[in-house]
């Protein structure tokens, strides 16, 4: 399958420049952008809306990179050709998406140091108008209801605050609030986010009441952290957790001083603030101190805690006050052994919290403990065997990495990491090569097609239950594995273990643009009706065994999934085949991997 100079190959170049520059390799990530840009002269028409998300992309790049007059240019071009290309652009969700978008580089333009008075004050109401338009897009189209109105809601706070605005802003955060409890729930991310974001507002409200412009100023002057999450890939690049992240956020940290153990949300936020009170002081100790511009900390690894999925049921096992150190070999050949003592001696209860409760497993050896000192190769090495990433060519070690050791190596946060040393390891892992990743693509369709487009009928036709309900979770297990395929490790990460796949897959699904963001629903929903229709009788009120609508319903849920998948194939490029049974889309996705390796290629 030839794919240079092909519509396809141009979404090719585009989805590996956007790993690229999720990776954080800008040079490369420009190089492919332009190539795809230059031929899409040729396989793009002028208004093809694909083009639209190439010039999207390449804002996001120049936004990351500082180019904030190239990234406006970018998302300039993106506008005209959605509005030339919209059946009804008055009311195009795209298009409103990108006037938030152009509003929101507008105001990180606003932040540059070269910005004089008036060209401020100007770029402001254009930053505004941009805003109102997108508000106003909505509301014309009557879609407030949208997820995605969430954010252009913040984006919309965001310039009033910039304004000063508070009142106007206070509303619009309000109102995106609401809108976000609505469709993703309060226990979400993005609800804690832009809950913190109205607080803020409503206090910089205050403040302007009460003491005037300057105090108002201050407030807004604070500055939020850098998150280790990663960023979604989409033509979209509108998201609820990026609007509340440039530089005139509101978001600010805080440290937890009281021994009030209600104010830690999770085990994160207890590994952060321990870290921030006894470990970077500890590192100002005498003998570390040469060294400390060489460490680095934070909380990887396993643990519902890495993942952000902890709450008070996981607090009676592996849990309490603690964070990772991590060292070169060298370093730790110098000064492992003492900064482990060092770090044994710190208090060991903390803000309310009582020492860390481990498992006897997590106590049996060295090689099982989840914080301490760690040589950064033996850390990774604990969890997935190797002390770095197999090389790009080494596809049979990296199909010999499953998915959960792989998201276990890449979760958590890093706290602090000057040398950039551990950053670079664990980066490594997420960069999974695409023949590898396109490999596994095809593997979860076979699965898909064999366990639930064909066995699950067959054996709820056979009467068996057990198997019935065993092919419904092969299908499940291979659905969900394929929704984080197909949005990319590099920017989605990895499916988790058995025990956190779903509340992985709601997470991700919950994301701004996410692809098939909808499966985790429809998975769900199967497992519900799986118990009815495999072992369905009189104790389930679902009448005789085998109930038939139950069936139905299961038989019609898995297609719909299926569809869906062959759907964003075919919209990723990787298939230009109509057939719905997932199989057969396997030679298509496989003419896309380039290395001849057995292990790569289905029989």
């Amino acid at each position: 399958m030839q794919l240079a100079g092909s519509e396809a190959g141009t979404t090719t170049l585009i989805n590996a420049a956007t790993s690229l520059r999720a990776a954080g390799d800008y040079e490369r990530a420009t190089e492919i952008y332009s190539k795809a840009l230059k031929e899409s002269s040729k396989t793009l028409k002028p208004n093809d809306r694909k083009l639209a998300a190439l010039h999207n992309n390449l804002s996001m790049l120049y936004s990351e990179t500082g180019k904030i007059k190239e990234a406006i240019d970018q998302l300039e071009k993106a506008l005209d050709i959605l509005q030339k290309s919209s059946i009804n652009p008055s009311t195009d969700i795209d298009i409103a998406a990108t006037h938030t978008n152009l509003a929101l580089a507008i105001l990180q333009e606003c932040s540059q140091p070269s910005e004089s008075t008036n060209s401020k004050s100007d770029s402001l109401n254009a930053a505004f108008e941009h805003a109102s338009t997108s508000i106003r897009m909505y509301i014309a189209g009557n879609n407030q209801n949208q997820p995605h109105y969430a954010s252009t809601l913040a984006g919309y706070a965001q310039v009033q605050y910039a304004r000063k605005e508070y009142s106007d802003a206070v509303k619009a955060y309000s109102e995106a609030l609401d809108l976000i409890a609505q469709c993703y729930g309060k226990d979400s991310e993005s609800y804690a986010i832009t809950l913190e974001n109205l607080q803020q507002t409503q206090k910089a409200a205050e403040k302007f009441t009460e003491t005037g412009v300057a105090d108002a100023i201050q407030c807004a002057a604070e500055k939020s952290p850098e998150t280790d999450e990663p960023h979604p890939e989409s033509n979209k690049t509108i998201k609820i957790d990026k609007t509340i992240q440039s530089n005139n956020t509101i978001k600010s940290s805080r440290t937890i001083k009281t021994e009030d153990n209600t104010k830690i949300k999770n085990g994160m936020q207890l590994a952060k603030e321990y870290w921030q009170t006894y470990g970077k002081p500890l590192l100002e100790l005498e003998e570390f101190r040469d060294y400390k511009n060489r460490i680095a900390a934070g909380l990887v690894g396993h643990g519902s805690e890495c993942y952000g999925f902890d709450d008070e049921i996981s607090r009676d096992h592996d849990f309490g006050p603690g964070f990772c150190i991590w060292l070169t070999d060298e370093d730790y050949t110098k000064i492992g052994e003492d900064l482990q003592a060092a770090y044994n001696d710190l208090p060991q209860g903390y803000a309310g919290f009582d020492s860390r409760k481990e498992t006897p497993r997590a106590k049996s050896c060295e090689s099982s403990k989840r914080v301490g000192v760690f040589s950064i190769s033996e850390f990774f090495e604990n969890i997935t065997g190797f002390s770095a990433a197999p090389s790009q060519d080494e596809p049979y070690l990296w199909i010999s990495l499953s998915e959960p050791t792989l998201a276990a190596a890449t979760n958590g946060q890093i706290f602090a990491d000057p040398l950039g040393e551990f950053s670079k390891t664990r980066q490594s892992f997420k960069l999974m090569p695409d023949d590898v990743r396109i490999s596994l693509i095809s593997r979860r369709l076979g699965m898909m097609a064999q366990a639930g487009q064909y066995n699950v009928p067959r054996m709820l036709a056979r009467k068996d239950g057990a198997a019935a309900w065993l092919s419904i979770n092969e299908f499940v297990r291979a659905a969900a594995s394929i929704v984080f395929l197909l949005n990319n490790p590099i920017s989605a990460g990895y499916l988790p273990y058995y025990k956190w796949q779903f509340a992985a897959l709601r997470k991700l699904s919950a994301r701004m643009a996410s692809r098939l963001s909808n499966v985790c629903n429809q998975l769900e929903s199967l497992m519900r009706l799986s118990s009815a229709a495999c072992f369905g009788g009189i104790g389930f009120g679902e009448g005789t065994k085998g109930s038939s609508e139950s069936e139905s319903k299961i038989n019609e849920i898995i297609q719909n999934v299926c569809n869906e998948v062959v759907e964003e194939l075919k919209y990723q490029g990787l298939s230009n085949c109509g057939e719905t049974f997932l199989e057969w889309q396997r030679p298509y996705v496989e003419a896309h991997i380039k290395q001849k390796d057995s292990c790569l290629h289905s029989l």
